[in-house]
Formats: structure tokens, C-alpha cells, sequence
């Protein structure tokens, strides 16, 4: 069988990774093993964590939602169910920029759902 002498191969896969691990702290950015340990780790963080960030938007969105009926004097709970009854397919997000950033749309389509 042929020898075969993986260190250019070797080099290349260590360099990757240290590329991703520069600017951790002390040995975590310089020795190999350490390293691929916190790499390994820091992505399995970043999976999760965005989950988590779309779980943390959809309650702010709600809570903007909430903050601008409360003006109206409407419940989030009654805002959703009049949305659903009138078939009006916007999402959390646009209705949370609506009620932030165009209050005055948002106040008309108050007074399209209510009939005032």
C-alpha cells in the first residue's frame, strides 16, 4: 500500500477552523483542539439561538400590538379574532410595524374591523 501524507490536506482542514475560532479568547483561538471544541460549541449555541430569536420577535411584535390597541381600548385576544372573522391574512410582524411606524393606517383599519 501507498504512504500517504496528508499535510497540506491536514494544514487546510486546521486553517478552516481556525479561521472560524480567531478572536475567541486565549487558547481557544490558537490550539487546534481547543479550538474545534469551541467552534463545535459556538454553532450548536447559534442553532439554537435562532429558534430562540423567533420565538423573542413574535412576543415583541405582540406586546407592540397590544400596547397600540390598548389606545383603542381593545384586547389583543378580541384584535386577532376580529382580524381571522374578516379574513385579513397580515401577520404579527406587518401589524406590529403598522401600529409602531403608521399609526394612522393602523387606526383605519381599527375602524374598518370595528365599524366605527
Amino acid at each position: 500500500m501507498v504512504r500517504v501524507k496528508r499535510g497540506f490536506v491536514a494544514r487546510r482542514r486546521r486553517k478552516k477552523l481556525l479561521r472560524r475560532a480567531k478572536g475567541f479568547r486565549g487558547a481557544l483561538g490558537t490550539q487546534f483542539r481547543r479550538a474545534k471544541q469551541a467552534v463545535y460549541k459556538a454553532m450548536r449555541h447559534a442553532t439554537v439561538d435562532r429558534k430562540t430569536k423567533k420565538r423573542t420577535m413574535r412576543s415583541l411584535w405582540i406586546i407592540r400590538i397590544n400596547a397600540a390597541l390598548k389606545e383603542a381600548g381593545l384586547r389583543y385576544s378580541q384584535f386577532i379574532n376580529l382580524l381571522k372573522k374578516q379574513n385579513i391574512l397580515l401577520d404579527r410582524k406587518m401589524l406590529a410595524d403598522l401600529a409602531v411606524n403608521h399609526s394612522d393606517d393602523f387606526k383605519k383599519l381599527l375602524a374598518k374591523l370595528t365599524g366605527k
